[in-house]
């Protein structure tokens, strides 16, 4: 069971593999199995919540099951992870493929022995973990290329559950690229924690768009996407580099957090709205055509009424096709959870709903510009005589068919939108 961000969950699928390779049978979580691994989160409150109802119902699953746990939650809890009943083995984040050989272990033990047993390593003296996948159960292959985040924005913990930057070897990267494109993945999403920051932990002059344009070298290759950045990445030599690449999907999801400029400084982020509207906007000249999605948190502590309005505001101007609204939820030890003027619960809901409605507004706004124009698709879901799959743009589009289109890309001119996904026909 894999909880949270891309990253997890290309984690799992290394995990996955490596369980493979030693003589193990993947099966699904809803199922009675022998041994349960939960990759976890701890992003929000309601991450924790789930991690924990997730181990408990491996628990009831099957009793006499072994349960590991690995992953953020238990990197930051290990203690309140050891007190749920049932978990037999914990690690971090430091050291997940070491989970094979703890669930040897347990085999070769027997049986529960009702304690857990706690491998936690400090993330911040862990160098970057040598995972590579194979394959993947998506359509769209995910690609880590780095892991942590130096940024320390005063609500998050990731860094802590995470640590500093490491990043992948380009060669390595372009190695893996290689071997899915090959296995026959014609788009994949370059993620990481703070992928903005891959290559700064090198001592050349590594950096993202290097690496992009390495992988835009590889043979086979379809699309290449990009995982959630930090908007200051969008300088003009780094566009630049961008637009000149040749399999770049012309989407980019930013994490921006807020249209406010108290509340961005208050998180520490480090870029005003002015200037994320000049990114954009620079970056759209340049690229004609692509498409912008963004991270909102609402109701952080001393967001006005006020304030909350700079937010919706600033969302309608720059134009987002989605975005990923979270209200803000206190995370313990980091500074924002004790900062005066905290939000209350229905406040904060209240102004989801509301950023929501602006969202759909634009998107309304936005799908003129699409409706009666033909569009590249490729199909991930087909199931009840409809087929669900994403432009390049990272426009949702679904057809009415019987076929099995999934994986393959077909040209759907576009006829309607009913604020989330565009319906269409395929020429």
């Amino acid at each position: 069971m894999t909880l949270g961000c891309k990253v997890n969950q290309y984690e799992s699928q290394a995990i996955a593999e490596e369980f493979e390779k030693n003589g193990f049978i993947i099966g699904r979580f809803s199922e009675k199995c022998g041994i349960y691994i939960i990759n976890t989160c701890t992003v929000t409150s309601e991450s924790d919540r789930k991690t924990r109802q997730m181990i408990r119902r491996a628990a009831r699953h099957n009793p006499k099951a072994f349960i590991l746990v690995t992953g953020c939650y238990s990197q930051l809890n290990p203690g309140k992870t050891a007190g749920i009943d049932g978990v037999d083995f914990i690690c971090g984040n430091g050291n997940k493929l070491r989970l094979v050989d703890a669930a040897l272990g347990l085999i070769a033990s027997g049986e529960k022995n009702g304690a857990a047993d706690i491998k936690v390593d400090d993330v911040e003296q862990s160098p970057l973990e040598p995972m590579k996948i194979h394959s993947s159960e998506r359509t769209r292959a995910y690609v880590k290329i780095e892991d942590g985040c130096n940024n320390h924005c005063t609500y998050c913990t990731v860094p802590l559950a995470r640590g500093h930057v490491r990043s992948k070897p380009i060669d390595e990267v372009v190695s893996e690229v290689s071997g899915l494109c090959g296995a026959g993945y014609s788009e994949v999403v370059l993620t990481g924690i703070e992928t903005a920051s891959y290559g700064r932990d090198f001592d050349n002059k590594t950096d993202l768009a290097t690496l992009l344009e390495a992988v835009d070298k590889v043979d086979g290759i379809g699309q290449i996407r990009l995982g959630s950045l930090d908007p200051s990445l969008l300088k003009p030599e780094f566009v630049s580099r961008l637009a000149s690449l040749k399999h770049f999907a012309p989407h980019l999801h930013l994490s921006i957090q807020s249209g406010s400029d108290k509340i961005l400084s208050v998180m520490g982020r480090k870029y005003s709205s002015a200037e994320i509207e000049n990114y954009i906007a620079d970056t759209r000249a340049k690229l004609p055509g692509i498409t912008f999605a963004a991270d909102i948190i609402v109701g952080f502590p001393g967001e006005t009424e006020e304030l909350f309005c700079e937010t919706v505001e600033f969302v309608k101007r720059v134009k987002f096709t989605h975005l990923h609204i979270f209200p803000y939820s206190k995370r313990p030890g980091t500074p924002a959870a004790s900062m005066p003027d905290q939000v209350a619960e229905d406040v904060k809901n209240e102004r989801v709903k509301r950023l929501e409605a602006a969202e759909r507004e634009v998107a309304f706004e936005l799908a003129n510009d699409y409706i009666g124009k033909q569009r590249d698709v490729l199909f991930e879901l087909c199931e009840d005589g409809r087929a669900t799959g994403h432009t390049p743009e990272f426009l949702e589009v679904a057809v009415i068919t019987n076929d099995d289109l999934h994986g393959e890309t077909k040209k759907v001119k576009l006829n309607g939108f009913d604020g989330t996904v565009f319906s269409g026909f395929i020429i």
